[in-house]
């Protein structure tokens, strides 16, 4: 039975983790946004020319890499600010391909703590935002009001990206080693600073989950 949370009457929608995406309507595209560390150590990664397994990707990321485990049945894009342009771009491509109306979930994936409860994460809340104002600009504007704010807020906040990461619970965790980053080098990756995954439209790759690999997509 249809819910009212499912947000199946509107084209882009937005909800969060693993829980958020079960809760959404199916969809033709899943964007997952999980900006500190997985979204955009996965993209920078993809852009240096590797690819990245998603048992790995799994074994360091409690929230990312399990949103796109759940979702492999769907297109899988990895989306952060530092490719937000870039993965509107890659969903009106599936768009044009599949000749058809694409529906779109984007995932903020949220911090998850020891017993997996999420929860909001002020990076990928701007993370999804800027995905989603970048899906309006192309045209792509048919947004459920959660993806509708999360756009807004980003666009009021784009000039102060940098000090809204830097001062996110996520990231003060990070600084202070809390979070311990072995779970990342350990899958062979160098993480991506709190400063590089502030910038927005860094580079034009976007990794999409293939054969249980994050390659990029063309």
């Amino acid at each position: 039975m249809p819910s009212p949370f499912d947000q199946s009457t509107y084209q882009v929608r937005l909800d969060w983790g693993v829980d958020g995406l079960d809760r959404l309507a199916s969809a033709d595209v899943v964007v997952v946004v999980d900006v500190l560390r997985f979204s955009s150590t996965v993209a920078d990664a993809v852009a240096s020319g590797s690819s990245v397994s998603l048992e790995d990707a799994v074994g360091w990321s409690r929230n990312g890499a399990a949103v796109a485990a759940r979702a492999a049945e769907s297109v899988v894009l990895v989306g952060s600010l530092r490719n937000a342009s870039a993965v509107a771009r890659a969903v009106a491509t599936v768009q044009e391909r599949r000749q058809a109306r694409t529906s779109v979930a984007v995932i903020a994936a949220g911090e998850a703590d020891a017993a997996g409860v999420v929860r909001f994460a002020v990076e990928d809340h701007l993370g999804s935002g800027a995905v989603i104002a970048a899906l309006t600009d192309l045209g792509i504007d048919h947004t459920a009001p959660d993806a509708a704010v999360a756009a807004e807020g980003f666009r009021a906040l784009k000039r102060a990206l940098r000090h809204m990461i830097s001062a996110s619970g996520s990231a003060r965790e990070i600084a202070e080693g809390v979070d311990a980053t072995g779970r990342i080098t350990s899958a062979g990756l160098v993480p991506t600073s709190t400063v590089a995954a502030a910038e927005l439209d860094a580079h034009d790759v976007v990794p999409v989950l293939r054969d249980g690999l994050f390659v990029a997509f063309d």
